[in-house]
């Protein structure tokens, strides 16, 4: 463990814990964010209530918050894998439990993908993104898609022998995820109303 681990890893967690989109609504809005949709302070509710350009850049800068620590630990300092997978892990929990918030952070959905860009680690990006937008085409529930991304990814990392520190990395954030997700995530997922109709009038033919 050297000095740069630490310092990363705190640099990291307050990066994350940063509240932009929060922020965001605040002083363009005007508007408290958490006032709509699920309550919480992510990009997603600035979409709700009713800017589409500003939710656009909210997404931006909570993707953004998980990119530079781990950018800059692993091609200007290069250290160690499962450091690097920890630093990731801490910009992750920070915006999940943000002390600027008393530990009510969001749901962390974004800034997971900031943190796999800046690892640049294609092997948990692709499996990640790719089973995000397939879910995303076919639920309903915005709580289950968001659950099918890191257990995919996980899924692959296991298939594809993955070490034991990306393992622990990806079960970290599908745990965080079914934790943040749980009070939306009662009963089974519900398909998309286009895709339901679909194979209901296959079962007719």
């Amino acid at each position: 463990m050297t000095l740069d681990f630490f310092w990363l890893t705190a640099c990291a967690f307050l990066l994350g814990a940063c509240p932009f989109s929060l922020w965001l609504g605040a002083l363009v809005l005007r508007k408290d964010i958490r006032r709509y949709g699920d309550g919480n302070p992510g990009a997603a509710n600035v979409f709700r209530a009713g800017n589409p350009a500003l939710g656009m850049l909210a997404v931006f800068l909570d993707i953004f918050k998980g990119v530079p620590a781990v950018y800059l630990a692993d091609n200007a300092l290069h250290l160690p894998e499962s450091q690097l997978l920890f630093i990731g892990f801490a910009a992750i929990m920070g915006h999940a439990f943000s002390p600027l918030l008393l530990g009510r952070g969001g749901k962390a959905v974004a800034v997971t993908f900031g943190v796999l860009i800046g690892l640049t680690r294609p092997d948990m990006l692709i499996p990640f993104a790719a089973a995000a937008l397939a879910a995303f085409l076919v639920l309903e529930s915005h709580s289950w898609i968001v659950l099918v991304a890191p257990a995919a990814a996980l899924t692959y990392a296991y298939l594809s022998h993955a070490s034991g520190a990306v393992m622990l990395f990806l079960a970290g954030i599908l745990l965080l995820f079914i934790f943040k997700n749980a009070r939306e995530t009662n009963g089974w997922p519900h398909l998309k109303p286009w895709l339901y109709r679909w194979l209901q009038s296959r079962r007719q033919v």
